[in-house]
């Protein structure tokens, strides 16, 4: 089971965002993942006008908009503009890509189970996130 990439205990029960160890997931779309034993929580970051091409995993997938914008989000066959605030919810499968608006995106997302594939990514120095300011 993954562990979080931080440079806390790894025994302990808390964390910070801030000093998780970020992996570039696709151009422009950073993450910094705190992995439990059933869930996966993100705090991904996404730079304007970026784009996360179409894919699916088996992993079910819940989000909030935090900061930002999707201009476009496509979940199957429905497709929406992401503003802050709005909720989003991908069954495992099931197709679905994002592009974000010109101030880009900052959002928050929990994957059951775990992303284990994530592993295969890079771990970047630890820098302040996004959020919390």
């Amino acid at each position: 089971m993954p562990k979080s990439a931080s440079v806390n205990d790894s025994s302990s029960a808390f964390d910070r965002f801030a000093l998780m160890s970020p992996q570039e997931i696709w151009d422009g779309v950073v993450i910094r993942a705190l992995h439990g034993e059933r869930v996966t929580l993100g705090l991904v970051e996404l730079a304007p006008n970026s784009v996360v091409p179409e894919h699916s995993h088996p992993n079910e997938q819940i989000g909030v908009l935090v900061r930002g914008s999707f201009a476009r989000c496509r979940i199957g066959d429905e497709e929406r503009e992401i503003r802050p605030g709005d909720t989003w919810r991908i069954l495992g499968g099931v197709p679905h890509e994002v592009e974000t608006g010109p101030d880009g995106a900052l959002v928050v997302e929990l994957w059951s189970p775990p992303r284990e594939d994530w592993e295969q990514f890079e771990r970047l120095e630890p820098r302040p996130p996004g959020w919390p300011a």
